[in-house]
């Protein structure tokens, strides 16, 4: 089936998605775990955390428009094949015909991803089939593999239309931290730790480069709780956050109503 999704257009994949989850509103699953974990930039209906096994996240995927320049791309997100591991994020369902166009222009078009399915499993319920974007060293953006010093130095010299490229990687671990306290993800943390010590000896503020945080989502719990995502950089949690972060595992989210736009995230 993963190889059939790329062949379909925008409609037709959300026909045969909606099928592989018996929905009748067409409502087509997506799975999140860059920066759309953080600043999806559409319209959702549900959101939902959790998981795909047999993958890993690399920051092995060039990008020379976001968060980089044709001269000097940054590093962003993909998966790889991994069945000894997992990659946590966030769900989305959307309805509608713009979405997926809007996905696919962002992802595909600009970022150079394909398209998969692959099985994921939420915190609690039942697991989903989800559209994931993968990148592969097919696409004439991939950077490939380098040592963590090496990706975290690119990363701190990079930025693009979007805002500076750290911004993306510090966000996302700040997502792992509050939502996945016990997960483990070293190749971000190694990253995020020499962009911290890179920030220390170059006497650099990291917090300009985290932008306005303009768009970013508020997740709320079904009874109105509600908290911003943690501060830029943040560090460990103690014992009782960290159980308060436990009940955060199906939320809805706030965003504009003019969400279905391009953010160039």
């Amino acid at each position: 089936m993963a190889e059939v999704v790329e062949h379909l257009d925008n409609q037709q994949q959300v026909e045969l998605l909606a099928s592989v989850n018996g929905s009748e509103t067409k409502a087509l699953w997506v799975f999140g775990y860059g920066s759309l974990c953080w600043k999806p930039g559409f319209r959702f209906d549900k959101a939902v955390v959790g998981h795909v096994r047999g993958f890993s996240r690399k920051f092995w995927q060039g990008n020379a428009t976001h968060r980089g320049t044709k001269e000097q791309p940054g590093r962003v997100a993909t998966l790889i094949d991994d069945d000894t591991s997992s990659v946590y994020g966030v769900a989305f369902s959307v309805s509608g015909e713009n979405a997926l166009p809007y996905l696919t222009n962002r992802e595909c078009t600009l970022g150079g991803y394909d398209t998969r399915f692959a099985t994921f499993h939420p915190i609690a319920g039942e697991p989903l089939k989800v559209l994931l974007y993968i990148a592969t060293p097919k696409n004439h953006l991939w950077l490939g593999d380098a040592p963590a010093s090496e990706i975290a130095r690119q990363i701190f010299t990079s930025s693009g239309d979007s805002g500076h490229n750290v911004e993306y990687l510090v966000r996302l671990a700040n997502f792992m931290r509050h939502h996945f306290p016990d997960a483990s993800d070293s190749h971000l943390f190694n990253i995020e730790e020499h962009i911290l010590h890179l920030a220390k000896i170059k006497q650099v503020d990291v917090a300009p480069l985290m932008g306005s945080g303009e768009g970013c989502i508020t997740y709320a719990k079904p009874n109105g709780f509600s908290r911003q995502a943690p501060a830029p950089a943040a560090r460990g949690r103690d014992r009782e956050e960290r159980e308060e972060n436990r009940d955060t595992f199906q939320f809805t989210a706030r965003v504009p109503e003019k969400s279905l736009r391009c953010l160039n995230i």
